[in-house]
């Protein structure tokens, strides 16, 4: 690319550190006077959240909690926190925990400011202005939704996940503190790990398309661009160099707090330059396996990675690199990029087929007509997608096919 072009875009603030939990109640007051805490039943019975909640008084902030968030968050407890809370009529609304309670703080934020259903805003650019602020307090290191533009919700009137996809909904203010990370277990360390890491290669290696100027205006997801780059490529060396240290000593700080930091530089990538193919196949996989986001895109991503080759040396030169491959040739570089994904995934344990997260072979068929639905995340892959292609993949991923396993 000879010119420059990158797009950005950020919350108000960032408070990255050990410690900075505790400027909530300064950052909230800031805002007004009450303040709606959207949480978990888990993370609403620790002692940090009984040191949030001090620390909120202690500003004069009048606070209520909504602690009933679920996972895949279901649209009717979104309904359910609306109406609990309405009369209420918060000034911010605080996101506390994993993706499910940040994207639930943006929803309630959302239909309080606007009204309707949720429906009414599925796609992207349906928001008509500014939202309740929202102050997000990840206690996962995964899903970036502390800086995206986007909250996923489970609607039952549909077979799949659904999303709203708007710079209105990007949090006003991101407070990332990693010891709210230290009492993640092993598991979903792993989990929103490799989920960051799948967010991160997708956004480096995603379409890229005209920089016309009125292409951050008519897409929240724009392509590949400079900064997401610059970006993803944090993210990747980071995960490479400290997850599976998070994930095996769950107690180390300072590779808590790298692995938060990568997901938080994968949300800023992803968040513009949008996912691919690894996340249109996951959402009909969750569908009927009920297995976790984080585990299905990242089981698919060398095998999506193995179809996408042809048209991504370059960047998967760059992700080898990233990796801490120490070889001098470009071509070499990018063919070992596969496996060191897969290495990376194996390596804490994240399931190396489809048939490992429960995916029959009569179901492959279905899977590859549904994932055709997500339209913006296959017009988003680097190599021409169709339901021909996505078949390929997932036959590859069900099988266990790939380059990448020839060095095993």
């Amino acid at each position: 690319m000879t010119d420059l072009f990158g797009i950005m875009r950020t919350p108000r603030a960032v408070l990255f550190g050990n410690g900075q939990r505790h400027a909530l109640g300064r950052v909230a007051a800031g805002l007004g006077q009450r303040v709606l805490v959207c949480t978990d039943e888990r993370f609403a019975g620790t002692p940090e959240m009984s040191g949030l909640l001090a620390a909120l008084g202690s500003a004069g902030v009048r606070v209520q909690v909504f602690d009933r968030t679920q996972p895949d968050l279901p649209v009717e407890g979104v309904y359910e926190c609306v109406a609990a809370h309405r009369a209420f009529q918060p000034d911010a609304i605080v996101g506390l925990g994993g993706g499910s309670c940040l994207d639930m703080a943006k929803l309630v934020s959302l239909l309080l400011a606007h009204g309707g259903e949720a429906s009414d805003y599925y796609g992207e650019y349906k928001v008509p202005g500014p939202t309740i602020p929202v102050i997000a307090l990840p206690t996962t290191s995964g899903t970036g939704s502390e800086v995206t533009p986007v909250a996923v919700l489970a609607d039952s009137a549909r077979d799949l996940k659904v999303g709203v996809s708007s710079p209105h909904l990007i949090p006003h203010t991101a407070i990332c503190d990693p010891e709210l990370t230290l009492t993640c277990p092993k598991g979903l360390t792993a989990i929103a790990g490799a989920d960051a890491l799948t967010h991160a290669i997708e956004s480096l290696t995603a379409v890229r398309r005209s920089p016309d100027p009125d292409i951050s205006q008519t897409r929240v997801f724009v392509g590949k661009n400079a900064f997401s780059d610059q970006q993803a490529l944090i993210a990747i060396r980071a995960l490479a160099a400290h997850l599976p240290r998070a994930v095996e000593d769950g107690s180390d700080l300072h590779a808590r707090g790298q692995v938060m930091a990568a997901a938080l530089a994968a949300g800023l990538a992803f968040g513009v330059a949008g996912t691919a193919a690894a996340h249109a196949i996951q959402y009909p996989i969750g569908a009927l396996t009920h297995t976790a986001h984080g585990a299905g895109v990242a089981t698919l991503m060398p095998y999506v990675m193995d179809f996408n080759a042809p048209a991504c040396a370059d960047d998967y030169a760059d992700i080898s690199q990233a990796m801490g491959d120490t070889e001098t040739d470009r071509g070499r570089l990018a063919a070992n990029a596969p496996r060191h994904v897969y290495a990376l995934f194996a390596k804490i344990g994240i399931p190396a087929t489809l048939a490992g997260l429960g995916v029959r072979a009569d179901q492959l068929d279905w899977i590859a007509a549904q994932s055709m639905l997500s339209a913006r995340l296959v017009t988003n892959n680097p190599r021409p997608l169709d339901q021909a292609g996505i078949a390929a993949i997932v036959a590859a991923a069900h099988a266990g096919h790939g380059t990448f396993h020839a060095s095993r």
